[in-house]
């Protein structure tokens, strides 16, 4: 993401970033000024206060980033809602706060285009990267800008848009804004909701602060019954479940020949092990594994999850003495290289389809892990860790129907790489059983269409 999830780092969402720590929960009581009470007299008031003595640490989030990811620096104004884009057209807005969210939104923008052809379609995003792959799927067919903070100030000058809708995918509960668009008669729906346990218990702590604002929301639709089930258990009325809009997704055609190139670029002679996503702490402990594997020319492929870490990376492996060679080189690979690194952007579908066997990172350590549905509806093995939190659902479902291997540990993900691997039989029933799990799951894309459907419609007319 992004910002944290918003009460517990101004509150739960933050202005910082996913790896953020948690700190709210005791800062009104450090700060010596005011008694968590205060939370149930005033609470939005007492949010945007917390908010604002914030602000300094906004300005030095962005320039901390902007050290290995410049793009931070860029767009700053509209960060606080200060925007010169503008359309004629009817606006559809979408906030897709990274490349996951944007990813998971073909489906419907697709949708969105052809039913409603005379409006145009506004995406706003929390991160660079999430900005960048909208640039690589939509090009200038959609406006484009980052959400601002959310400060009622701020806010409130998306107005400058006049959008007719506004849709937040997944957890992006931000209380001024959601208030914002309740004051301004904006439809604003949470859709392809998911709220973890974690994340529930901590919205649970604001009880009231957490139920006006689930409760300004147009509509809710949620990705499980479970999810549904903590939405209503925090005070909200309006939930429904729709399906995991993720399951919608179509390897798009380019990547899969993409793919097919790497793999003959890898060589077609050499099994392919690929760490999909992985996040900081992981990449030594898959090093650290594969010296456990007895694999004749195993190549393995390591794709960190976020691009400001490709250098790091890149650092460890010299260090290790591994043999490895960048994507971005596209140089061929030699026959000693043990390792690709994934520096790529928006090249994940054509990983899956060169590889053999797929670990889905963030889920070896507790970072709650990343999307598997891509690799399944790719058609490969999946290798999940214990940690998997942000996907519970999918990930259950997935073990349960074959399509995903759990694994508790490196030792234990040693043990099933060199199973899997010398038994090519195992990895094709899990693939396709991959293929099945994704088929059986498809349609959220039309429930989102309803219920964007039913407020343009009615709320226009």
């Amino acid at each position: 993401m992004r910002r944290v999830k918003i009460m517990d780092a101004v509150c739960t969402n933050s202005l910082i970033s996913d790896d953020a720590p948690t700190f709210l929960a005791g800062l009104p009581n450090q700060l010596g000024l005011y008694d968590i009470r205060l939370f149930m007299l005033n609470p939005r008031r007492i949010y945007t206060l917390l908010l604002w003595l914030f602000l300094p640490y906004v300005f030095f989030h962005l320039f901390w980033r902007a050290k290995k990811q410049r793009e931070y620096l860029q767009h700053i104004d509209e960060r606080f809602g200060r925007y010169s884009a503008r359309s004629n057209k009817p606006i559809i807005w979408l906030h897709t706060v990274s490349v996951g969210e944007t990813h998971a939104t073909v489906s419907l923008v697709q949708r969105l285009r052809e039913n409603y052809p005379h409006h145009q379609l506004l995406l706003t995003h929390t991160t660079p990267t999430g900005r960048t792959a909208s640039e690589q799927l939509y090009g200038g067919d959609v406006l484009r800008v980052y959400l601002p903070y959310d400060y009622p100030f701020a806010v409130k000058r998306l107005q400058h848009f006049r959008p007719r809708i506004g849709i937040l995918m997944e957890t992006e509960i931000w209380f001024n804004l959601i208030h914002s668009c309740h004051t301004m008669q904006i439809p604003l729906l949470l859709l392809n909701a998911r709220l973890s346990e974690k994340s529930a218990a901590r919205y649970a702590r604001y009880p009231n602060l957490t139920r006006l604002g689930l409760n300004e929301l147009s509509a809710i639709s949620a990705q499980s019954e479970v999810d549904a089930t903590r939405m209503t258990g925090l005070g909200a009325h309006n939930v429904s479940i729709m399906g995991n809009l993720k399951f919608d997704i179509q390897p798009p055609s380019a990547m899969l020949k993409l793919g097919a190139q790497l793999r003959t670029q890898f060589g077609e002679d050499r099994k392919i092990f690929l760490a999909a996503s992985t996040r900081a702490g992981e990449e030594i402990l898959l090093l650290s594994m594969l010296k456990q594997v007895d694999i004749p020319h195993l190549l393995t492929i390591i794709v960190p999850r976020h691009p400001q870490r490709f250098d790091d990376v890149a650092d460890m492996l010299t260090q290790q003495g591994i043999r490895f060679q960048r994507r971005s080189e596209n140089d061929p690979i030699a026959p000693d290289t043990q390792v690709i690194l994934g520096d790529s952007m928006g090249e994940m579908f054509a990983y899956y389809a060169a590889c053999d066997l797929a670990f889905i990172g963030g889920s070896l350590l507790p970072f709650g892990g990343q999307n598997l549905i891509e690799a399944c509806a790719v058609g490969k093995p999946v290798l999940i860790g214990p940690h998997t939190y942000n996907f519970a659902h999918a990930s259950q479902l997935a073990v349960e129907c074959g399509a995903a291997v759990r694994i508790q540990n490196s030792t234990d993900l040693a043990h099933n790489l060199q199973n899997l691997l010398t038994h090519p039989e195992q990895l094709t029933k899990i693939g396709q059983a991959g293929l099945h799990f994704v088929r059986a799951h498809r349609g959220a894309t039309e429930q989102a269409l309803r219920h964007i459907t039913y407020f343009l419609d009615n709320h226009f007319q």
